[in-house]
């Protein structure tokens, strides 16, 4: 219990401090114009209140990743608190902050964008399919996993399929109407249906006196599975995830100020963390070890765990509202996810978005390649995107990286935590079956000298683009309206 607390009370004191660090750094420039205002089109860029900003990016970036993660994760025991305090507050949150501060310097760009000025233009090409790929991949799992748990929770009376098409149809209208339609009006309420649960959670665990493991290096997995790399990619959107910089943007084209960032973007990073040690904390506590949580898990997925975990908790009904605030959280990514995707493909094409018709013919044949893809299995794909959600991270930190070169600034705090995950990225691709399947030693060769190497290539032309001054931001002056 000591451990589980002192983290929930870390991850809040990292938010006031390193984040008020890490703002500092940055540089805020309160008098700004942002995206919004410059750019309102009615579509993508509306202005809307720091609050509701805050809960939509929470639910944007959220998904399944802070609860099914953390569960899995929990086989490994309570050495999964120490990346989800550690990831969160020194690289999840970074990544999230800069992602969205520089998404807002350089009128509200997605990552591909970002990726081709401060990393070449041949990363443009490299990450637009990346992303679009990642995206396509979170929305095809995001719905998947909403339908399941409310399969289960309606006991079966309604059929999968049906449950499947209505998230779609639901998915359709959320990526073409206006972001201020459905996203800005039901957001908040999901919002606060997400906090109630995690947090009705959170205090049955204290009150309860929940026996939740203090902290240990030891390895809980009887296949011995190693904690190293695979803990940073059975955890990733609650200590760290690329997905978050595909998600980042539609909110730095809603932001009003540029000093509400750090509570928007940073802030709820921490928030998704603490979502993650509740629910890590409940899956370790309350299954009789290992071999319980483990049985349940092969029995009914992270859903049974969640199901079970909320009427232990919160009763009948408190457990109903709590798998409900869950439910949430995917349908809620899985929108934005799709959305993104829209947004990433007009803005690598340069097609406006204010014309319905222009938003139709690019959504359309995302959605068909999504429900191609419900056809395989989840397993599988939930691998592909854990590895191509830290590789998406890696890029956008080492953005992030470059940025704060260019302008002088301290570039480390986003270059240590994007060369460590670099190293993880190419060593799991290295030895996972989804890869190549080389000898561990050797895949940890081949990540640190990948690595490096790459690391060598970053500082060649960061000192290149220095020399150049490539310039950071657009000026507001020479922003065109989007027609």
């Amino acid at each position: 219990m000591y451990t589980f607390l002192a983290g929930i009370a870390l991850l809040v004191i990292g938010y006031f401090t390193y984040g008020k660090f890490v703002e500092k750094i940055f540089g805020v420039k309160e008098e700004r114009a942002t995206p919004a205002y410059v750019n309102n089109d009615g579509v993508d860029y509306v202005p809307m209140s720091t609050s509701k900003n805050s809960l939509i990016q929470l639910l944007n970036i959220a998904g399944t990743g802070p609860v099914f993660g953390p569960i899995m994760g929990a086989l490994y025991g309570p050495v999964a608190f120490i990346w989800i305090v550690v990831g969160c507050i020194f690289a999840g949150a970074v990544h999230d902050y800069l992602t969205g501060m520089i998404s807002i310097r350089n009128k509200g760009a997605h990552l591909p964008e970002l990726a081709s000025k401060f990393l070449g233009k041949v990363m443009k090409h490299v990450v637009n399919a990346f992303a679009v790929l990642l995206l396509l991949l979170v929305g095809t799992v995001f719905v998947s996993t909403p339908a399941a748990l409310l399969n289960v929770l309606m006991n079966g009376k309604i059929a999968l399929g049906i449950i499947i098409a209505a998230i779609f149809l639901y998915y359709i209208l959320a990526t073409l109407l206006p972001v201020d339609k459905i996203i800005g009006r039901l957001y908040p309420y999901f919002g606060a249906l997400l906090v109630i649960s995690a947090v009705g959670v959170g205090i049955g665990l204290v009150a309860t006196g929940a026996p939740i493991p203090e902290l240990s290096f030891q390895n809980f997995h009887p296949a011995n599975a190693p904690i190293f790399p695979l803990i940073f990619f059975t955890i990733t959107c609650g200590a760290l995830s690329g997905f978050h910089a595909t998600q980042t943007p539609i909110i730095s084209r809603t932001t009003q100020k540029e000093a509400q960032g750090r509570k928007i973007f940073y802030g709820m990073m921490i928030a998704e963390g603490i979502i993650a040690m509740i629910w890590a904390a409940a899956a370790m506590s309350l299954f009789d070890g290992y071999n319980g949580l483990n049985d349940l898990l092969a029995a009914g997925g992270p859903g049974a765990i969640v199901s079970a975990v909320s009427t232990k908790m919160m009763g009948a009904i408190g457990g109903t509202l709590a798998v409900l605030g869950v439910v949430v959280l995917p349908i809620t990514s899985g929108d934005t996810a799709f959305r993104s995707a829209r947004m990433i493909i007009a803005e690598y094409l340069n097609i406006a978005q204010k014309k319905f018709s222009s938003r139709l013919w690019i959504a359309i044949p995302l959605f068909a390649i999504s429900v191609v893809l419900t056809q395989i299995d989840f397993n599988i794909l939930w691998r592909y995107f854990s590895w191509a959600n830290q590789a998406t991270a890696v890029i956008a930190l080492f953005v992030g990286a470059m940025y704060l070169y260019i302008a002088r600034k301290n570039y480390w705090i986003s270059l240590v935590p994007g060369s460590f995950m670099l190293v993880m990225v190419i060593t799991y691709i290295l030895n996972a079956q989804i890869g190549f399947g080389l000898p561990m030693n050797v895949a940890w060769i081949g990540g640190f000298v990948g690595a490096a190497v790459l690391i060598a290539l970053f500082f060649r032309a960061a000192a290149k683009a220095r020399a150049n001054n490539l310039p950071l931001e657009v000026d507001v002056s020479d922003w065109n309206q989007v027609a």
